[in-house]
């Protein structure tokens, strides 16, 4: 089938439809004789007549009767598939896929979700709660979220939650035990609990700012 075929059919089905070569070409914003060029091409290509034309209307043949009612279904299916499609513009659904950090997913994703899903009943989320730091497009994840420090830099970011801020604690008991700390420094002699990420390559390295 030669590639400009679909394009010809809907050439055909326009004149068919209009009964008319003008009004056809005004529809499809292409000039009389280029349309008329187009319809004769498909008729040497069938080796049959589809329309029968006139001073004052175009009328289609048996054949192009037959040929008008294959196309018309097959072109108002796409039709409306193209609208349901539009649709789903204004209505979200489907799956999205989102690798977090346990603690984004707790104070910040679900909160959020909870409206979000009960308003678009169509749509389903999947959080997967991992530490590491996962490829979101060789493991087909649709977003991630991570602290903004450990963004790979050819990553899109944008903010979602407040600026989050970190302490170190311990128990009064710990401390009935051990002196308190005085600065940063003084946690080395600590028994101190810290993370180690999967893909990091080591222990996470506490931050401290000056007061």
């Amino acid at each position: 089938m030669a590639r400009n075929t679909f394009g010809d059919l809907l050439a055909f089905r326009a004149v068919a439809l209009e009964h008319s070569f003008t009004r056809a070409a005004a529809q499809m914003g292409v000039s009389t004789s280029a349309l008329s060029h187009t319809i004769r091409g498909l008729e040497e290509r069938l080796g049959i007549r589809l329309l029968n034309r006139t001073t004052r209307t175009v009328v289609p043949t048996q054949a192009g009767e037959r040929l008008l009612q294959a196309v018309g279904t097959l072109f108002d299916g796409v039709e409306a598939e193209l609208a349901s499609l539009s649709e789903l513009r204004d209505k979200p659904s489907g799956t999205i896929r989102i690798t977090t950090s346990a603690h984004a997913a707790r104070t910040i994703l679900e909160p959020a979700l909870i409206p979000l899903l009960a308003q678009y009943p169509d749509l389903k989320v999947e959080l997967s709660a991992d530490a590491g730091f996962v490829d979101i497009v060789a493991e087909r994840f649709d977003a991630g979220v991570r602290l903004g420090e450990t963004v790979a830099q050819d990553m899109i970011a944008v903010p979602i939650g407040p600026d989050m801020r970190m302490a170190a604690a311990a128990s009064p008991a710990y401390f009935e035990r051990h002196a308190p700390p005085l600065a940063p420094h003084d946690l080395a002699r600590h028994n101190c609990i810290n993370l180690r990420f999967p893909t990091y390559g080591g222990l996470y390295a506490w931050e401290f700012e000056k007061d």
